[in-house]
């Protein structure tokens, strides 16, 4: 059941992505609590998510304009690793608050706080029209990387603050759809080499086959999304996956997830 559950999500999620302007790993780390630890969880969508950006990377790559590249990157990596060393010293952290609930207590951890209140900040910026277009001069690019890299490397949310700065770098479209890739390409190998050195992995161990599929799943998935329409974001598609991220994120503050 959980294997089809979470096949199901991916294709549907990777298609999404195309219709309601949210990235692939902000729609797949929801579903991925439902089945790990909230530290596990990133990791295994960085894993579904890096995967997908190689296989876009290998379509766009001839287009990146390495300056910008370079200028947002660099940052970014360092930055992605400072991100990833967080999120396993707050998984180790001790609970941050209890409550009653129809007589039952319920321990919040403060990586569920964290990461809940992070998911509600960024669907608070994808689903706000003036943060949605919010611009940055190019010459904060390297502060752009910062920020991506950081947030990217916590929790995989990168793709709005890497979206806002980038789109002021004075690239044509297919550079920056190549430059945008190629920098969550960089970002996800960055943050996966941290988590594989930090995060318990071996909790993944059982369910290596399904974190395969979900590769491949996400793969035909951006295959379909791209041939069913080239970036058009579906205001009431976008609503609705924003509500669900609310939700999930609440619930992950208040320990129900």
């Amino acid at each position: 059941m959980e294997y089809a559950l979470l096949i199901f999500t991916i294709l549907v999620g990777t298609i999404l992505t195309f219709f309601s302007g949210f990235g692939l790993g902000t729609l797949l780390l929801p579903v991925f609590c439902l089945f790990f630890p909230i530290d596990v969880a990133v990791g295994a969508t960085g894993i579904v998510h890096g995967m997908n950006s190689i296989f876009k990377f290998l379509f766009v790559y001839k287009n990146i304009h390495f300056p910008t590249f370079l200028r947002f990157s660099i940052p970014a990596i360092i930055f992605a690793v400072i991100g990833g060393i967080t999120l396993s010293a707050i998984s180790e952290l001790p609970i941050a608050w209890s409550y009653m609930f129809f007589n039952k207590t319920i321990d919040v951890s403060y990586i569920q706080l964290i990461i809940g209140c992070i998911m509600l900040f960024f669907a608070w910026i994808e689903l706000s029209p003036k943060l949605n277009q919010l611009k940055i001069q190019q010459k904060w690019l390297p502060l752009g990387g910062v920020l991506s890299g950081f947030f990217g490397g916590i929790s995989g949310h990168q793709g709005a603050l890497r979206a806002a700065f980038l789109t002021k770098a004075g690239l044509t479209k297919e550079q920056f759809i190549a430059t945008s890739n190629a920098s969550a390409v960089i970002i996800d190998l960055t943050r996966l080499t941290v988590y594989f050195t930090t995060i318990p992995f071996g909790q993944l161990a059982p369910h290596a086959t399904l974190i395969i599929i979900g590769i491949f799943v996400a793969f035909i998935g951006t295959t379909i999304g791209s041939r069913l329409v080239k970036k058009v974001t579906l205001q009431w598609i976008q609503q609705f996956v924003g509500s669900l991220l609310i939700v999930y994120g609440l619930g992950l503050i208040f320990g129900l997830i």
